[in-house]
């Protein structure tokens, strides 16, 4: 609408550079700018959308490509890219009165080999033909969803099914299931399947996520990059959902910040291959553990790699239950004259 001369005495340019600025070619910085924009979109798509910078930076390391991840942040939001965000946790377990397993954890989600922890829960998952349940089980050394089942009902066949599932797949020994207080997991036949598999129950106090922090670290990641993003019309279209986010997804294929940005199956394939070349090789996950919370290990824990189970410093004046006592330690923040544990833990987020 008005001469370049006129425009450019108004901007206080000269005309001679607006000619050579419309006739230069890019930059190679902004060229190779736009080839990784493309990179980060084709990651962000494959990981269903929901990697932010820190594992898109992760993948593009992987791959060979050493770029800075602020350099990927600052082109994800010149791209419009953006990873998922969490929802707000609901709290759905409801005491009923039942005899409880004393707690083998305590908080303490360290684990040195496959197969000494698993973490299990429940959580719902919304169709419109109504609610679909899931229960799982997980390995705390590396985040792997070793058994999980779904109904359309809350018995207790679906946490049997779960722990079979994982029984039947990794054949463990000795194994503590760590879990809330749920009915399912109070329930006769529970217990007496977990006797029958040499399987060592363990739970949390009632109505604390923070005594189960693992596995509710799971259920927000399942929530934030699937049931978040998706609207599921029949509970058949759910099923299939699921499976495809842990077997083709999460299990084999998604990165975690607290597993060195590896997969929960390459973490367990590059500890089996340290195990062959150095069998006294010892690895744990980052970003778990008393010494993240503040807290000293006992003393007459030992240090060598064959330790029998995970371990927590005794409350003082309480019994210790963890060795399979009949009597379980006092419950809550004002039992026991020891330092209230839970109070020193508050503010620990265990990474995915």
């Amino acid at each position: 609408m008005h001469p370049v001369a006129t425009l450019c005495r108004v901007l206080g340019v000269s005309s001679s550079g607006y000619y050579a600025w419309s006739k230069r070619s890019l930059s190679r910085r902004t060229k190779d700018d736009a080839v990784l924009i493309e990179r980060i979109r084709a990651i962000h798509t494959a990981s269903k959308g929901t990697y932010g910078a820190p594992r898109i930076h992760a993948e593009l390391k992987a791959n060979g490509s050493h770029v800075g991840k602020k350099r990927v942040a600052r082109l994800m939001r010149q791209a419009g890219v953006a990873g998922v965000s969490r929802r707000r946790f609901v709290t759905t377990t409801v005491r009923d009165g039942a005899r409880q397993a004393p707690d083998l954890v305590e908080r303490d989600f360290t684990a040195d080999r496959p197969n000494l922890l698993w973490v299990a829960d429940i959580t719902y998952i919304p169709t419109w033909a109504g609610f679909l349940y899931l229960a799982v089980a997980l390995d705390a050394f590396s985040r792997r969803i070793v058994g999980w089942a779904m109904a359309t009902t809350l018995h207790t066949q679906l946490v049997l099914d779960a722990l079979n599932m994982a029984l039947a797949t990794r054949r463990p020994k000795d194994v503590v299931h760590h879990s809330d207080q749920g009915s399912q997991y109070t329930s006769i036949a529970f217990g007496k399947r977990c006797r029958e598999a040499g399987v060592r129950p363990s739970m949390g106090s009632v109505g604390d996520a923070y005594d189960n922090a693992m596995a509710e670290s799971f259920f927000a990641t399942l929530e934030c990059e699937l049931l978040d993003r998706r609207r599921f019309r029949t509970q058949a279209e759910a099923r299939m959902a699921v499976f495809e986010f842990i077997e083709g997804f999460y299990n084999p294929r998604r990165r975690h910040s607290s597993l060195g940005y590896l997969s929960p199956i390459d973490y367990e394939r590059r500890n089996e291959e340290q195990q062959a070349v150095d069998p006294t090789h010892t690895s744990l996950p980052s970003c778990s553990g008393p010494s993240r919370c503040g807290l000293e290990m006992s003393p007459q824990v030992p240090t060598s790699p064959q330790r029998p189970i995970l371990t927590a410093p005794a409350r003082a004046g309480a019994p210790d239950v963890r060795a399979g006592m009949k009597e379980r330690a006092p419950q809550g923040p004002n039992q026991g004259t020891g330092p209230n544990r839970r109070t020193q833990c508050r503010q620990i987020r265990y990474r995915e």
